[in-house]
């Protein structure tokens, strides 16, 4: 009766304008480099005040789901993730957008998002209060270990050498130590610059080694010919192609829904781990990084399922599951609810009509998406001397928007000249962005278990879900150097046959 409740709310001929209208403004806002459902929704929440609660909440949680899918646009179309989940997707869709298959990539990324985020929103519909149950059980020590477990990727995230991968993931931990460390107090590579006192933040270093290294890239091939698609690039993926990855999209479906439900963790954290996951377990992971369908799919499904899980956690225990459910919740307090357990004995309609309006928002996001797949696919046709100047506005626009500060913009200056030369030098920008989204969560959630350990680290054995995933750590490094063993061997054993 609860699950009709929220359905009878939803299907109210205001909220669902209202949804629609949320989708829509999230896929453009999402499609701009820069700017991300997050500021989108921080921007619309004023507007939100003098409208009932469902409603208002429907139409965020619709920006939200539709936002996430934006990111992938620009990603594919011109390497620059318009949102932070989308990064992972700029890895293989920008290089099929080169081949001359942008429209393949993008009606691909429509539709493993919409399917992620459905996959997602019935596991929720279905088992929310005991998802909800199971993320309350995470404490510093599971963060610690699950942490250590997505660190663990580093080394295989991307085609490139995997000891650069570790020098990259280890720079992005590094940068992640940058300002006043929380549990001490101590100032850390500040240098005295006052605006570094709370860390750099992430968006401004995503844009400046995506977007900015590749605008350098772009501007020392002046001279080229200005590669367009042919209009194989407006062609949706085929069945073929469904074939072949609909067990990635299954995959990554579940683990972007797990990451989701834990606090804190949010997209880009399941995007980055479900394109890792797809990587491992393709056929074809010799092509990852150069134009590989799996490697849109994956992180597609991953983040937007990452999006409906990330709802339990905020809405059952207060604790924002992401930036953009941080802004979120701040709508539900504004509205007058207070988000926690109660939340699911009292006002279950409301729960219920959220997930409905998610719901509801995929669905429309995949017409839309896929609609305009065509009509996306033409922005890599403008000039680039009109195209890549825009894009530095974007750029600048979107950095300085983060925090209304210059020295945002600075950063993402020097991120995207450092992209440039790491890029020349044969190091990933996947390793670094993912060694700061984990930096400051690893290093934080230790602190924490050494103060709940009373810095006895063998408690860490008393654990049985950190133990979980620090075994999954192990097999993750271990996974390679066994397979080149494994290799070896039957290679040397062959001749004697």
């Amino acid at each position: 009766m609860d699950i009709l409740g929220g359905l009878v709310e939803v299907v109210q001929p205001a909220t669902l304008l209202l949804i629609i209208a949320g989708t829509v403004a999230g896929v453009l806002v999402g499609a701009l480099p820069g700017l991300s459902s997050s500021m989108a929704v921080a921007l619309l929440l004023p507007f939100t005040i003098y409208l009932d609660p469902i409603p208002a909440i429907a139409m965020l949680a619709a920006l939200y789901c539709a936002g996430t899918f934006g990111g992938s646009i620009t990603a594919i179309l011109i390497n620059a993730p318009g949102a932070p989940p989308a990064a992972a997707t700029a890895f293989d869709g920008y290089p099929l957008a080169k081949k001359g298959e942008a429209g393949r990539a993008l009606g691909m990324a429509a539709v493993a998002s919409v399917l992620g985020g459905v996959f997602s929103l019935m596991v929720l519909i279905l088992a929310a209060p005991a998802l909800a149950t199971i993320a309350y059980r995470f404490g510093p020590p599971e963060y610690f270990a699950l942490t250590v477990f997505g660190l663990s990727m580093l080394a295989s995230i991307s085609g490139k050498s995997a000891v650069k991968n570790l020098i990259g993931g280890a720079f992005g931990v590094l940068l992640a130590t940058v300002g006043v460390d929380l549990t001490t107090g101590v100032e850390r590579f500040t240098f005295g610059v006052p605006q570094l006192y709370e860390g750099i933040s992430f968006i401004p270093v995503l844009i400046g080694l995506f977007a900015m290294a590749e605008l350098l890239e772009q501007a020392g091939q002046k001279d080229r010919p200005l590669e367009r698609f042919g209009m194989s690039a407006l062609q949706l993926p085929g069945r073929e192609d469904f074939k072949r990855v609909w067990k990635t999209i299954l995959r990554s479906s579940g683990l972007g829904t797990f990451v989701g439900i834990l606090p804190a963790e949010g997209s880009t954290v399941a995007a980055m781990m479900g394109y890792n996951e797809a990587k491992r377990w393709s056929k074809n992971r010799e092509n990852f990084g150069k134009g590989e369908i799996e490697g849109v799919a994956g992180p597609e499904a991953a983040n937007n399922a990452a999006t409906g899980g990330a709802m339990v956690p905020t809405l059952a225990l207060g604790i924002p599951g992401s930036a953009t459910a941080a802004v979120i919740l701040g709508g539900l307090q504004i509205h007058g609810l207070r988000p926690g357990p109660y939340l699911f004995e009292n006002q279950p309609n409301l729960l219920y009509a959220i997930f409905f309006a998610m719901l509801i928002a995929n669905l429309v996001f995949l017409a839309f998406g896929l609609a305009g797949a065509r009509y996306f696919s033409r922005i890599s046709l403008i000039p680039r001397q009109f195209l890549w100047p825009a894009v530095f506005c974007l750029c600048v626009v979107g950095a300085y928007g983060v925090g209304q500060s210059m020295s945002d913009v600075y950063i993402m200056l020097t991120a995207g000249l450092a992209g440039y030369f790491l890029n020349r030098g044969g190091f990933s920008p996947a390793p670094i962005i993912m060694g700061l989204v984990l930096g400051h969560l690893v290093e934080n959630s230790l602190a924490q278990s050494v103060i709940l350990f009373d810095q006895d680290m063998t408690r860490f054995l008393s654990r049985p879900i950190a133990l979980f995933f620090f075994a999954l750590a192990i097999l993750s490094v271990a996974s390679g150097p066994l397979a080149s063993m494994f290799r070896a061997r039957r290679a040397g054993s062959g001749p004697e046959k």
